[in-house]
């Protein structure tokens, strides 16, 4: 029987999937179609410190292999999320938890994270640095290595809870990043977040999302956030959950082979909810094709 498990700094996960944070909301629409216990863990909608109702529409456009989002952090604000929508979500789930938080300044972050850490579920805090669709902070702070280290150690002080720093694709250097990140004391790192594009309506001659520019996924992003994840994890010494495209068993296989120890799936669940169930499900078939009695046991490629 093929072994699934894999550690993320000593959280244990029954396997390395993970819906990404945005495309599953808090859990409730994915539980429609499948018992999300599955899941090796789940990194829940990216929440701020206050409510957010995002940016205006339209904010979705496809594009040749995957799509254009601009939902713009779209989220109930992190005290309504921690006293309605996590209890809620352990009624279903009961795996540990990725929270997700997103800010506009070094105060911001430091709030929700006290808050959202307060709940037992939340094994991991996901600090998203890396939002291309908001203004005033998100993609700002992870494109300069002192801002990202800055609001590193902020959440440091704060947390109680291991930090794991989401990373943004739309910079020269992404290892600097990396680095600085853990310099400030990271515990983790998520890499890719979107990257930035943007589509136009040739019959109204006008940006085709209302907000101009938004965050690019799907499959035609995989090779980008495979040749980053192998850079960072070359680079740095902690646990690196690899996103950015995956849509299939051999993908998770080929992001571990990059360096990451997890691996979070994202638009593809926006193409088919039950997108993370069969890649699961497909693990042991593609184990077994290359190879591969553990998934612990894959090392990264030189």
């Amino acid at each position: 029987m093929k072994d699934l498990k894999v550690s993320l700094g000593g959280i244990v996960l029954d396997n390395p999937v993970i819906p990404a944070s945005g495309t599953c909301g808090f859990g409730k629409e994915l539980s429609r179609w499948y018992d999300l216990d599955i899941l090796g863990s789940l990194s829940f909608k990216g929440t701020t410190i206050a409510p957010r109702d995002g940016n205006a529409a339209p904010r979705v456009a496809e594009c040749p292999a995957g799509m254009l989002n601009s939902v713009g952090l779209q989220n109930p604000g992190a005290y309504h999320a921690a006293a309605f929508e996590l209890p809620e979500l352990k009624s279903f789930f009961h795996k540990p938890l990725i929270a997700n938080i997103s800010g506009f300044s070094e105060k911001d972050y430091v709030e929700a994270v006290e808050i959202i850490q307060r709940d037992s579920a939340v094994k991991i805090l996901e600090i998203n640095i890396s939002c291309p669709n908001v203004h005033g902070g998100g993609m700002a702070f992870g494109t300069d290595p002192k801002m990202a280290a800055a609001i590193t150690r902020a959440v440091k002080r704060a947390a109680e809870k291991p930090v794991y720093m989401k990373l943004s694709p739309n910079v020269t250097d992404i290892v600097s990043i990396a680095r600085a990140c853990v310099d400030a004391g990271a515990d983790g790192l998520s890499l890719i977040n979107t990257l930035l594009g943007m589509r136009i309506d040739l019959k109204r001659k006008k940006p085709v999302l209302a907000n101009k520019v938004g965050g690019y996924s799907g499959p035609g992003i995989f090779p980008v956030a495979l040749r980053m994840v192998w850079q960072v994890t070359g680079a740095v010494d902690v646990p690196v959950i690899g996103m950015g495209g995956v849509s299939s068993a051999e993908d998770v296989i080929e992001m571990m082979y990059a360096g990451a120890k997890a691996v979070q799936v994202g638009a593809a669940n926006l193409q088919d909810p039950l997108a993370c169930k069969k890649i699961i499900e497909d693990l042991p078939r593609a184990m077994e094709e290359y190879g591969i009695e553990r998934l612990s046991d894959i090392r990264r490629v030189e």
